[in-house]
């Protein structure tokens, strides 16, 4: 799996491309990340401008048209897979685990992370990216976005988690869709919090009937929360 980031701001990155599984990941050849600089496609060259204000008038600025649209088409040439794109914006469909897994499901992803009062809309008319969106609140930029579909997308990738059965057991993964079971560990008693006597028993029937109910009660209390 190949993510072409593409951002004012690469330098975000390292820190969290180089940690835990992802770092991991990236050393064994499972998942390449590419960084690309919008700037460099700037037709400023000395000031690398990429921004102005916005026609019609209002606050802050706007991400141009040619640097953005130069930085995708050069870098969709880098492969013979041009990518499927990616755009965060917050009008952009809901990110949630199903669309997670048909990115997985790709050989490359495109990710254009927007900054300021967001792109031009002559960008989405020629380039036609699928808008997404990680939730409805406001975001400085798109990196963080970016980080949160490498994460989600990337965990997915056969071989980068120590268990494959992981992914399958995840909240809103599996058929039903349903919210992952409570979880123990050691000790079995802490400030009078009990490990449940089912985990205990060894009859793993028993246990995966009450992890399932677990599921089912965890998911009903949240739908519910959401519809109040």
């Amino acid at each position: 799996m190949r993510f072409d980031v593409l951002t004012l701001f690469p330098e975000i990155f390292p820190s969290y491309l180089g940690q835990s599984l992802l770092a991991k990941a990236i050393e064994r050849k499972l998942v390449e990340v590419e960084l690309h600089n919008i700037r460099d496609w700037s037709p400023d060259p000395k000031h690398h401008k990429v921004d102005d204000r916005p026609y019609g008038g209002g606050p802050g600025m706007v991400l141009m048209v040619e640097p953005v649209v130069h930085c995708v088409e050069e870098v969709r040439k880098k492969t013979d897979n041009c990518g499927r794109l990616i755009l965060f914006t917050p009008q952009g469909k809901r990110l949630d685990q199903p669309t997670v897994e048909g990115f997985a499901r790709e050989e490359r992803l495109l990710l254009l992370c927007g900054r300021y009062e967001g792109f031009d809309q002559r960008i989405i008319d020629i380039l036609k990216p699928e808008e997404i969106s990680i939730g409805d609140y406001v975001l400085n930029g798109g990196e963080a976005a970016a980080m949160v579909v490498i994460d989600a997308v990337s965990r997915l990738v056969p071989g980068v988690l120590g268990d494959e059965q992981s992914a399958e057991e995840d909240s809103f993964s599996g058929e039903d869709r349903l919210l992952e079971f409570a979880q123990y560990t050691r000790p079995r008693e802490f400030r009078g919090h009990e490990v449940p006597e089912i985990l205990l028993s060894g009859d793993h029937e028993a246990i995966r009937r009450w992890r399932k109910q677990q599921s089912i009660d965890k998911t009903t209390s949240r739908s519910n929360d959401l519809q109040r």
